[in-house]
């Protein structure tokens, strides 16, 4: 039910607040629900939380979060083994599942906003998707063609219907993807195989179950398609069958399901009418709405004005303006020698367009989706409002009926009709385009490849005008020519939402043209095309970031070493090396907040960090783990006197003393070492091993202070201008 609130304990087993908007998945008792949240969450799987929310039904019942309150943490559930039949059937969705399968295509996806590796693993019934936070070269490549047993989050992939269309596991990371038997030879050593001869290697077992579907007959194009409605729910059938029945005729279908392109079909089918007559009335519709794809493969009409029309041999094209948007309506012609005649309409007639809905895409998540109406006969696109007689082709009619006669008359209207068809043409491409760029500003494509597409719009709009970007402190991107001198530029700034300004759009033209409102227009709808993209793409690096690095030392942060930890260790799992990991404890630092205050202490902990960077190399990894608890993550290294060394360059680096704030600071540090795999195998077991070998380092300090004079202290009073 939507809309209650609610509020329950239960286990995370996937969150990922990079690679997949934030998404939650948690479960309790063996029931797994999706949680919509906002914001850094910091949760890891097995961690136990209160979620509080609203409940809202989608594909399922989900919740809307309004809180999240950490409990504790606890164990992963036991995964519930999972069939193909079970999973496409959504049966355990959101579920934590372990599934069976060879692992046939294996791809990591990196860039600066996401990072996960994408496995088409082909199960006991068919493909199912999956994707894992993360991953590195070495594990990617050991996957392909494995057999593997995999543990994670089963996820229904549905259409603008909601309907389930195939399924996909979200994995936390590689490390649930269990190798049970590697491929018998390396993928990339096998023969060179011409490619005319590539089909002697096809080889397909189909196990899919026939199936019976009832509804009313939408549509039909004899020996290739029919489309049924049956309520709310239409289906599209590829069938070669030839029978005589018609539109309206109440039909069941026999057929294998498929999925096309994330559309529901049924291919290879038979039609067997009933012989009863039942007409569905069309639902009417607006552009919103058919572009939401709620609406695919249904029989709709919708209202607009022709702008164009075009016959094609194949098919007829009818293009009509809707909410100041563009679709098409089509019409295909029956196959023969030659088309019939194509109904002609006058351009500007407001029509109703009767037919059913066809999309480029089903995937709800993809926002708005270009559309296409596909008329049954010429009866489908009705004119219910003839254009206005004071029009300007009729004025030019007139006038060229009396000075020129028919002929000019014709040849005139010809031109005119002709151009209106090029300007509505351009008017469709430049829309297309400008979706297109918006879809890659919130998707993940490089912002590089981002403003070109945007200099090469504004070129097209122009007429072929030069046009290039020059980013604020960045690269120079576009068409320039090389002799600026013998053109007319035209600047315009990228502005800022704060601040200075972002970079530079410019077009070019030739120097004996006259300035004109749409190179202005131009450049101003590409400005905040490339306002957008590179804030958007400024904004997802500060925030990873933020996630990786403390923000007061600049070095990495806790969660940030926990994930090199993982990776380094099923690095050093597979090619059997050694790494080390190295943990420092600052000496007396409570003694500093409480002497000079956290300002200081805050200066202190920035000038212990840039003295360990120093001592480090490149590959070397320093975190904070907070407060005045450090960590060196150690990766390269030949033996324990390795990271011994590495240890003591960080003690040596606090012997000199650091003046901050007219107070002389002595600092000092104990440190403790572990290695892996000598010392322990996990992340958890290291940092304790390095832990207790600080603190006995510390002790043994502290037993030497007190042999020591009282008087020697590592910290000295302020210097004043007194005493100096």
């Amino acid at each position: 039910m939507k809309g209650l609130s609610v509020a329950f304990p239960a286990t995370v087993t996937f969150y990922d607040k990079f690679n997949y908007s934030g998404n939650l998945f948690v479960q309790d008792e063996g029931t797994g629900i999706y949680v919509a949240v906002h914001g850094d969450l910091n949760l890891l799987p097995g961690d136990r939380i209160l979620v509080r929310g609203t409940t809202w039904v989608d594909f399922r019942v989900d919740v809307r979060s309004s809180g999240i309150t950490l409990l504790g943490h606890g164990d992963l559930p036991k995964p519930v083994p999972a069939s193909y039949d079970e999973l496409i059937r959504a049966k355990h969705d959101c579920v934590w599942v372990v599934v069976h399968g060879l692992s046939r295509a294996v791809d990591r996806e990196l860039g600066d906003s996401y990072d996960f590796t994408r496995i088409q693993l082909l199960t006991d019934g068919n493909y199912i998707d999956l994707l894992a936070s993360g991953g590195d070269s070495a594990s990617v490549s050991n996957l392909l063609d494995a057999d593997v047993e995999v543990s994670g989050v089963a996820v229904a992939i549905t259409d603008g219907k909601n309907q389930a269309t195939g399924s996909q596991l979200y994995l936390p990371s590689l490390a649930n993807v269990k190798i049970l038997k590697h491929a018998g030879a390396n993928p990339w050593s096998l023969p060179v195989t011409p490619m005319g001869e590539i089909i002697g290697s096809h080889h397909v077992r189909d196990l899919t179950d026939r199936v019976r579907v009832h509804g009313t007959i939408t549509y039909y194009d004899p020996g290739a398609a029919i489309a049924l409605q049956d309520g709310p729910r239409s289906l599209w059938i590829s069938t070669q069958t030839r029978i005589p029945v018609q539109v309206g005729d109440v039909a069941d279908a026999l057929g294998f399901p498929d999925v096309r392109d994330g559309f529901l079909t049924l291919t290879h089918a038979e039609i067997q009418a009933t012989g009863i007559h039942a007409p569905v009335p069309p639902k009417p519709s607006d552009w919103d709405t058919l572009t939401s794809s709620t609406q695919l493969f249904d029989l709709v009409s919708i209202e607009g004005q022709v702008v164009t029309q075009v016959q094609e041999s194949s098919q007829d094209e009818y293009v009509v303006r809707t909410q100041d948007k563009l679709f098409t309506a089509i019409f295909r012609n029956p196959v023969g020698p030659a088309p019939p005649p194509m109904k002609r309409i006058p351009l500007g007639s407001k029509v109703r367009v009767t037919g059913i809905c066809t999309l480029s895409d089903s995937n709800p998540f993809n926002g708005k989706v270009p559309f296409n109406i596909l008329l049954r006969n010429f009866d489908d696109i009705a004119v219910i409002a003839k254009p206005s007689l004071l029009t300007v082709d009729n004025l030019i009619l007139l006038v060229g009926f009396l000075v020129i006669g028919m002929m000019a008359l014709g040849a005139r209207a010809w031109f005119i009709e002709h151009r209106v068809r090029q300007q509505t043409s351009a008017l469709a491409y430049i829309e297309r385009r400008r979706g297109g760029i918006l879809e890659d500003i919130n998707g993940s494509r490089p912002l590089v490849e981002i403003i070109d597409q945007i200099t090469e719009l504004v070129s097209f709009k122009l007429k072929g005008a030069p046009c290039w970007c020059q980013i604020a402190g960045g690269a120079l991107l576009g068409n320039r020519p090389k002799n600026l001198n013998a053109l007319r530029i035209v600047p315009h700034d990228i502005p800022a939402p704060s601040g200075p300004s972002l970079g530079e759009l410019y077009a070019a033209f030739d120097p004996l043209t006259k300035p004109r409102d749409i190179e202005t227009e131009s450049l101003a709808m590409a400005a905040g095309l490339a306002m957008w993209a590179i804030e958007t793409r400024r904004l997802y690096t500060d925030l990873r970031r933020r996630s990786e690095f403390d923000l007061l030392t600049d070095i990495h942060n806790r969660f940030s070493l926990d994930n090199a930890l993982e990776a380094q260790i099923d690095e050093a799992h597979q090619n059997a090396s050694i790494f080390g990991l190295v943990y420092i404890d600052l000496d007396h630092f409570k003694q500093v907040n409480d002497l000079y205050g956290h300002h200081v202490g805050d200066l202190y902990l920035q000038e212990v960090a840039i003295r360990m960077k120093r001592q480090l190399r490149g590959h070397d990894v320093p975190a904070r783990l907070g407060g005045d608890e450090f960590a060196v993550l150690v990766r390269v290294v030949r033996s324990r006197a390795d990271v011994q060394e590495v240890a003591r360059r960080l003690e040596r680096c606090f012997d000199e003393p650091y003046p901050v704030e007219g107070v002389i600071l002595y600092p000092a540090a104990s440190v403790g070492i572990a290695l892996y795999p000598e010392d322990a195998t996990t992340k958890d077991g290291l940092l304790s091993i390095a832990d207790a070998a600080m603190y006995k380092a510390k002790n043994t300090k502290r037993q030497i202070a007190k042999c020591e004079p009282a008087d020697t202290l590592p910290i000295l009073p302020p210097i004043s201008s007194k005493n100096a």
